[in-house]
């Protein structure tokens, strides 16, 4: 079966921990065909189909690309209308822009066109990953969602320990914590706030972060039953491995199942074949729906083949 990856360009992969290559060696071992191209490759015209222009077809090298070596080789480079793989992977890295958005509606087309897309366009438009937490009240702590600066000191003034947060961040970039003393408040809403211009999100700070920041995996609507628990390091605020902090794989907890076991069937019948959760504590405060990592760090830790988990879903999928 012919796998188109949409992804960031395949030099910037760091392999060794990259969950889309992971998926590819993966399908590769199981002789999948692996096509790759990236989102302005995407073209339509009336009395054609979204095509992906210059397609590389790749095989895998086998070699380490952290060592400096080349990890695949294309063999051949050609137009490929979507409909005519098997299955297209939407595999873009945040941030959700306005060309991802853009993307999103391309593959729409597709999909209207035969193409079978994971994950589904029309989920990914519908759950950015800061804001679809709010469907799911009994799972997360207290947030406000405001442009209102006013409306952020009130909330501060409430918990008095906060977090702020862009919506359209990633890896950790723009959070900020507010302590009980309020230092810097004034100036942090003018970062993120921009005089009302732009939406912020704000939440009560979770204690349990020095426990780690969990990412759990959910697959076909069920959990991978270890998650990446990261930990902050040297004083930072933010365990985003982006931000420096350390992974480790951990079990998932009872209440971590609990969550899982709830959203899961729900994502997964939106058309969302993998999902990113991500936990501190007891409370959801994300859920990653883009490109969710941390496939390479939960297996190489745990001895679980989170690419395996994935691909059968897909394969189920597609059956």
């Amino acid at each position: 079966m012919k796998l188109l990856f949409v992804a960031d360009p395949l030099d910037t992969f760091k392999t060794y921990k990259d969950s889309t290559f992971a998926m590819m060696r993966e399908a590769a071992r199981r002789g999948h065909a692996l096509i790759a191209c990236e989102p302005q490759q995407l073209v339509w015209q009336r009395g054609g189909r979204v095509t992906a222009r210059g397609a590389r077809h790749i095989t895998l090298t086998g070699r380490d690309q952290k060592d400096g070596h080349d990890w695949f080789k294309v063999e051949a480079t050609a137009d490929l209308a979507l409909a005519d793989a098997g299955a297209v992977l939407m595999r873009k890295d945040p941030p959700f822009d306005s060309e991802f958005f853009y993307a999103t509606h391309l593959l729409g087309q597709a999909e209207r066109e035969g193409a079978r897309v994971f994950n589904k366009p029309a989920a990914l438009r519908e759950h950015p990953e800061k804001l679809a937490i709010l469907e799911f009240p009994q799972f997360i702590a207290p947030t406000l969602v405001t442009r209102s600066p006013a409306e952020i000191r009130a909330f501060h003034a409430e918990h008095r320990d906060i977090i702020l947060k862009p919506l359209d961040g990633m890896g950790g970039m723009g959070i900020f914590r507010v302590k009980d003393d309020g230092l810097n408040l004034g100036a942090i809403i003018e970062t993120l706030n921009r005089d009302g211009a732009q939406t912020v999100m704000v939440q009560r700070f979770i204690p349990a972060i020095a426990e780690g920041d969990k990412r759990i995996l959910i697959i076909g609507g069920k959990p991978v039953p270890h998650c990446l628990a990261r930990i902050p390091q040297g004083g930072e605020v933010r365990g985003n491995l982006a931000a420096g902090g350390k992974g480790v794989a951990r079990p998932l907890t009872a209440r971590d199942r609990e969550i899982a076991e709830h959203l899961g069937p729900i994502l997964a019948a939106r058309g969302l074949l993998l999902v990113g959760l991500d936990v501190i504590g007891e409370n959801v405060t994300e859920i990653n729906v883009t490109s969710p990592t941390c496939f390479q760090e939960i297996t190489d830790q745990s001895g679980f083949d989170v690419a395996r988990m994935f691909v059968d879903a897909l394969e189920d999928a597609l059956a």
